[in-house]
């Protein structure tokens, strides 16, 4: 077993215990959020850092208030 450190923009965004190394270019999905591995290093004989870049979120603009009230 490996521990994976799984950092974006030098973020740790999770710590992991694992089977396996992941791959480079591999689709990982972490918190909810999709995203890609970008390039992993070996730090020590059973350690290894992951770079992660996550898919962008677009947030959708609210809806425009109705400006007009109705009087009652």
């Amino acid at each position: 077993m490996v521990t994976v450190h799984f950092f974006e923009n030098s973020t740790n965004v999770l710590t992991q215990l694992r089977q396996e190394i992941p791959n480079v270019d591999q689709e990982i999905k972490i918190k909810g959020r999709k995203g890609k591995i970008l390039s992993v290093s070996q730090l020590k004989e059973d350690v290894f850092q992951a770079n992660v870049e996550f898919e962008k979120i677009v947030k959708k603009a609210a809806l425009a208030a109705d400006s007009k009230k109705r009087k009652r």
